[in-house]
């Protein structure tokens, strides 16, 4: 697996997002044994940029990927976020950025994960009642302590993040970024001024540009995507056409759509790491291999040319929670 710089840090090219395995999608939670053989696989694969947060479970995710790297810390990279979760009383369901509450965060997540640093933390989502100054001088401090490396945002936008690396570089800003949601594309020149790099959560679209999802009834109820506009209504069938045209150009490249999918994001710089989220081998080596597909220039115009998708990337509550 090659390896990118987020700042200073570096990681493999292809991440692993763990969120699924504890939280929000069908299934989640339901296979811990196969989960961390997944795990396992990754990083014998190459695979250094693990990708939790509290709020996944909340905790469980955690706690589940620090039983996974026991006797192997030394080959992950370690990411985890704080802010979605109050630390300080505020009422369920509030975001937290406060300092009190950061410094509670970060021992809890050192514990369950089972390390003592945490290579990369982020904050989950910016907090409208704190300044974004306050935020990141807390985690500065925690840099000093020597409990963070590196300090990242999560779907911040560029004030934020101008503010935020003002006060201390930030290595890495993780937002959403696929073949279907592609605004953080005004943000690269930024982020590159700045030295900031990209994880790309969701490359893959919740899983839709795989081509496996042809009808809403593939999930339950307890999946997040049973809200999401571009799964549901006439937007889920009118996005099947996206979804069919990325098949055949993965058929004319000889790859799977997964593999396309991220193999387009990889070819956008080597300042862009995707986290595409798997619990099973299966799909985790699918996803690993894209790190040997070169996409022909004409296939990179075709897939910049995919049909828009219809509706929101996500509901109108998780919206306001996104800086833009």
């Amino acid at each position: 697996m090659r390896t990118i710089q987020l700042g200073d840090l570096t990681v493999s090219r292809i991440g692993l997002g763990c969120m699924g395995m504890s939280f929000a999608y069908t299934g989640a939670g339901t296979d811990d044994a196969e989960s961390i053989r997944t795990i396992h696989r990754a990083l014998d694969l190459g695979v250094t940029l693990l990708d939790t947060a509290e709020v996944y479970g909340p905790f469980t995710n955690e706690e589940l990927v620090g039983r996974a790297i026991r006797g192997r810390r030394d080959q992950v990279v370690l990411a985890t976020k704080y802010g979605f979760l109050s630390h300080t009383g505020r009422p369920s369901g509030q975001l937290d950025s406060s300092p009190a509450s950061i410094r509670n965060a970060v021992d809890g997540s050192l514990r369950r994960l089972g390390t003592d640093h945490i290579d990369l933390y982020y904050q989950h989502r910016v907090d409208p009642t704190v300044p974004i100054e306050d935020t990141i001088g807390a985690v500065a401090e925690l840099v000093q302590q020597g409990k963070v490396r590196h300090i990242g945002l999560s779907e911040a936008w560029a004030d934020t993040i101008r503010r935020a690396h003002a006060v201390h570089p930030i290595a890495a800003l993780q937002s959403e970024y696929s073949l279907w949601t592609r605004d953080q594309e005004e943000l690269l020149p930024l982020l590159r001024e700045l030295g900031v790099g990209l994880v790309a959560y969701s490359p893959l679209g919740h899983g839709f540009l795989t081509g496996t999802i042809r009808s809403e009834s593939d999930f339950g109820p307890d999946d997040f995507r049973a809200t999401n506009p571009r799964f549901t209504g006439e937007n889920f069938q009118r996005n099947l056409a996206l979804a069919d045209e990325l098949r055949a150009i993965a058929d004319q490249a000889a790859a799977t759509p997964a593999q396309v999918a991220l193999a387009w994001l990889l070819a956008q710089g080597d300042d862009i790491a995707p986290i595409p989220g798997t619990k099973r081998v299966s799909r985790l080596e699918e996803n690993v291999a894209a790190d040997d597909l070169v996409l022909t220039p004409a296939q990179i115009a075709a897939l910049d040319a995919l049909t828009p998708p219809a509706g929101g990337h996500h509901n109108e509550a998780q919206m306001r929670l996104i800086q833009r």
